[in-house]
């Protein structure tokens, strides 16, 4: 127990972060995160042994290798993406929009 002068750093720290993601949620129409403007969303993702993503798989069926959903992403066909450039490379990564369960780590395998 802290005494009644102290503050409790984790429990204000775990309620801004609850605030956020609640927010976020808000802000992001829930976790539908339904795809806008006709783009395809990334449903599942495909993983090889070292745990990278190498396949992507959308809400309309379509197993997309790694290169061609880059390709896809810089061209705005794909929602909620973002492609970035690091290590000399081209980079897919999710939207940083605060919401876990639809990162592109955390979504199903297929």
């Amino acid at each position: 127990m802290n005494p009644t002068n102290e503050k409790d750093f984790a429990q204000i720290y775990a309620q801004y972060k609850a605030n956020g993601e609640q927010q976020a949620l808000e802000e992001n129409g829930g976790m539908n995160n339904q795809a806008i403007d006709g783009k395809e969303q990334i449903v599942a993702v495909r993983k090889n042994d070292d745990g990278d993503l190498i396949a992507f798989k959308t809400d309309s069926g379509r197993e997309l290798d790694y290169i061609t959903a880059l390709s896809e992403a810089k061209a705005g066909k794909l929602a909620h993406v973002d492609v970035f450039h690091k290590y000399g490379r081209d980079i897919l990564r999710s939207e940083p929009d605060g919401i876990k369960e639809n990162n592109l780590d955390n979504l199903p395998g297929f």
